[in-house]
């Protein structure tokens, strides 16, 4: 490309920080290898011959589609761009999981998020076969230890109001419920 830009071998391999020589030689390789002549040589520089400016645009349309493949696949790595599979074992109306996802959407809006409601042995199932690349779950499994993160814990509270009969019936340990009085509604 660069002996097309600047027809002159010796500008060429100057920019390329080459010897004219090589540059030259190199040409004349890739000339024979592909069975035809790129360049025209004259005593005036070196221009691209019609089959040759054919060629170097290919190339060019080539190399674009390559680089935006290569950026395409980084993104994709870098979990920035594709498809993410969630199997869920909760609501995602509770807690923390709905805001974590619309987060999770802003920042990376080109990421699919596709959920998949199951059964800890449903999901772990998918877990095992690929079909989903994250479960999140109410309570750990044994035997998955080295597999899962706590992302948060939350507190369950039981209201109840002061005139039930639940507080005064229960267990000590049941004891601890929170009781409303009727004005605090």
């Amino acid at each position: 490309m660069v002996a097309s830009e600047h027809r002159s071998l010796r500008r060429a391999a100057e920019t390329l920080n080459v010897r004219q020589s090589t540059l030259s030689r190199r040409l004349r390789e890739l000339e024979s290898a592909l069975g035809a002549q790129l360049f025209e040589r004259t005593n005036g520089g070196t221009r691209l011959t019609i089959t040759g400016r054919e060629f170097l645009a290919s190339i060019r349309k080539i190399l674009g589609e390559t680089e935006g493949a290569v950026r395409r696949l980084q993104a994709r790595s870098r979990g920035e761009s594709g498809r993410l599979s969630i199997g869920i074992y909760a609501s995602l109306s509770t807690g923390n999981l709905f805001a974590t996802l619309v987060e999770h959407h802003r920042q990376h809006p080109a990421v699919e998020i596709h959920t998949v409601d199951g059964s800890h042995d449903q999901l772990q199932c998918a877990l095992s076969d690929n079909s989903v690349d994250l479960a999140i779950m109410t309570v750990s499994r044994s035997g998955w230890d080295d597999r899962m993160l706590p992302l948060w814990s939350e507190r369950v509270i039981a209201a109840v109001h002061t005139d039930h009969p639940l507080p005064t019936s229960c267990s000590p340990s049941c004891k601890a419920m929170s009781v409303i009085s009727p004005g605090a509604v």
